[in-house]
């Protein structure tokens, strides 16, 4: 039977028969392919009951690994004949949790470290093995996954290493998983990721450039969209000769079917983003951020914004945006992909009914229509809709939309809120609102719930306090000055886990899901 192929481009909502009311499912990074980080249909939690005296943490979930894939959620799923709302936990020991919501049972686990004989040890990616402590003390589970919700299926990467114990021998992999969401089983054949591509760059051997699972690091998001699975890389602290890898796969066999490097000739180019996937629209056009890395308007598309289609021989580059200052953003690593992108709400009857908005690490807010987006411009970026340059703290992670409001969290900032004009179709040229309190490196991921237009909460983690608690925050989304909790007002009852960096808030169905070294909090109302 032919599976239903689907397209996440909203969030994903479940009409429960007989009990007369939808609940919300977030089945991937920041709600939705266009990366909005808002879920508004969240009818719990208001701004009149989020504060310390009526919310707080309800449960632990106890894993083994650090989460830094951000929380999955999906309501009503029948497991053996029972109906759960579970909570989807990979961490970076390349284990896989399903835990019941409302009691905190664990459902099922899934460990990937699967061993290959008795003479085979597989064990995470270390921190040593890349040398790199960006991520410690071991790499797995990174990037966050998808869940294809009518099919009951969660796709992931895994990064892992197997030791022959006869040989002393080492190799490195990264395998893509479809997992069944109600049992944790495999549902196909785990594929290695692999991958190969013309070019002359950095690594490259006989013309050739090939995908070198120990160097290319998977921190972004997976991507689900029209069918395709698609994967992004990166490298680990900037070593080895990487660049940046988009490699695509057919969600029903896990076939690839489209592989694009952005800088095949060049060097680097990484598909960063602190946790951000790459977006897309409804037409299947993807939108991702490139790292410093080498630029020539030729083959070499680093420090870039791209658009990326679909043709006969897999994924193409369509259009792209380069900083008038790509050279000086490369030089000093400053790059633009230490932010993802965020696609705004389509505008009908106006000149720009398709924008993106995008910060990196430079602080500079674009503003970009993604129907032609205007390549590069020397000496300015008049080209694109608007800039707004070095406004707030360099970015790693994501902005949120709501309400044509624009949240970003900026490395050393406060939280800021900008104002889309749909009229004009701009930015205000300044925050219109921000928190009273400044905020460290790396800077939050912010994330909105709602009902609507109304009840309006900005959350967010602060995870500059390393070695300590995370601190769950919640700002009316119409006066960030307005903070209305945080886990820090009774540290006895609502200290989150130990902060790793890059993480964001779920929030669904009244609750929020904060992801931390070996544990997952949930906050919720308190009864």
């Amino acid at each position: 039977m032919k599976r239903l192929l689907v397209c996440f481009a909203a969030t994903v909502l479940l009409s429960l028969s007989g009990l007369g009311y939808a609940q919300v499912a977030v089945t991937t990074y920041q709600n939705d392919n266009y990366r909005s980080g808002s879920n508004t249909h969240e009818t719990m939690l208001t701004t009149s009951n989020v504060n310390s005296t009526q919310f707080g943490r309800l449960a632990v979930f106890n894993v083994v690994g650090y989460v830094y894939a951000q929380p999955l959620y999906v309501p009503n799923v029948n497991i053996n004949g029972t109906r759960h709302n579970v909570v989807y936990v990979a961490t970076e020991h390349d284990q896989v949790y399903a835990f019941d919501a409302n009691s905190g049972q664990q459902l099922w686990v899934k460990n990937l470290l699967i061993t290959i004989g008795p003479l085979i040890q597989v064990t995470p990616v270390s921190s040593s093995d890349v040398g790199c402590g960006d991520l410690v003390p071991e790499i797995g589970i990174t990037g966050t996954p998808v869940i294809d919700v009518p099919n009951n299926e969660m796709f992931l990467v895994a990064k892992t290493k197997e030791h022959n114990l006869v040989t002393h021998t080492t190799q490195f992999f990264q395998t893509l998983y479809a997992l069944d969401i109600r049992t944790g089983q495999l549902r196909n054949p785990p594929r290695r990721i692999a991958g190969q591509v013309p070019g002359t760059g950095q690594g490259s051997q006989g013309g050739f450039l090939t995908f070198d699972p120990l160097v290319e690091g998977q921190r972004a998001a997976l991507l689900l969209s029209n069918g395709h699975l698609i994967g992004s890389w990166a490298s680990h602290c900037d070593l080895g000769a990487y660049h940046g890898w988009m490699i695509a796969y057919d969600e029903i066999a896990l076939l690839p079917n489209g592989i694009f490097v952005d800088t095949p000739n060049g060097s680097e180019g990484g598909f960063w983003a602190a946790g951000s996937g790459p977006a897309a629209d409804s037409a299947g056009s993807i939108y991702v951020p490139t790292g410093n890395g080498s630029y020539d308007d030729q083959s070499d598309y680093g420090d870039s914004i791209l658009r990326l289609t679909w043709s006969n021989s897999g994924l193409a580059l369509a259009d792209y945006f380069t900083p008038w200052d790509q050279l000086t953003l490369d030089f000093n690593d400053t790059d633009v992909a230490s932010g993802g992108v965020t696609l705004l709400p389509d505008q009908p009857g106006t000149t720009y009914p398709h924008l993106l908005v995008q910060v990196g690490k430079e602080g500079t807010i674009d503003l970009v229509n993604r129907d032609n987006m205007g390549h590069f411009h020397a000496g300015n970026d008049d080209q694109i809709v608007q800039t707004l340059p070095f406004i707030i703290g360099g970015v790693w992670g994501g902005p949120a939309f709501w309400n044509n409001n624009a949240y970003f969290g900026g490395s050393n900032d406060h939280l800021k809120a900008f104002a889309f004009n749909p009229q004009t179709q701009l930015l205000s040229a300044g925050p219109t609102s921000e928190s009273s309190e400044a905020l460290g490196y790396p800077g939050p991921t912010p994330a909105v719930s709602s009902n609507g237009t109304s009840n309006g909460i900005v959350w967010i983690i602060e995870t500059d306090t390393h070695g300590a608690a995370a601190i769950l925050h919640a700002y009316n989304a119409n006066n960030l000055a307005s903070e209305l909790y945080n886990s820090a007002q009774n540290p006895s009852r609502d200290s989150a886990g130990i902060a790793v960096k890059f993480t964001v808030p779920t929030i669904a169905d009244g609750h929020v899901f904060v992801g931390g070294e070996n544990e997952v909090a949930e906050y919720g109302l308190l009864h």
